[in-house]
């Protein structure tokens, strides 16, 4: 039977906790434990704070693109204006 976690056997995987008893001892086990899941839950705030910094960035980035577009087009409008004024300028005759 073959227990995949990382791509280790059940053997493998066996092998590894009589090593960790042998070498830390049983008294230890608990805090190296405590250590590694206290080491895990900083890494998840690690990572959730970059994700959170990336998301801010990027809705800032979104703003910013979007104020732009209004900006544009408010430009756009103004252009539009101003060459129906110039057309009906010229159309009247009025030169």
């Amino acid at each position: 039977m073959y227990f995949a976690l990382f791509s280790f056997g059940g053997g493998e995987i066996f092998i590894v906790l009589v090593a960790v008893l042998v070498l830390f001892g049983a008294n230890k086990i608990p805090e190296l434990a405590r250590m590694l899941g206290k080491g895990m839950n900083e890494f998840r705030r690690a990572t959730d704070d970059i994700k959170r910094e990336f998301r801010e960035g990027a809705d800032e980035f979104k703003q910013d693109l979007e104020e732009s577009k209004r900006d544009i087009n408010h430009h756009i409008h103004e252009i539009g204006d101003t060459i129906s004024e110039t057309k009906d300028y010229d159309l009247r005759g009025d030169r």
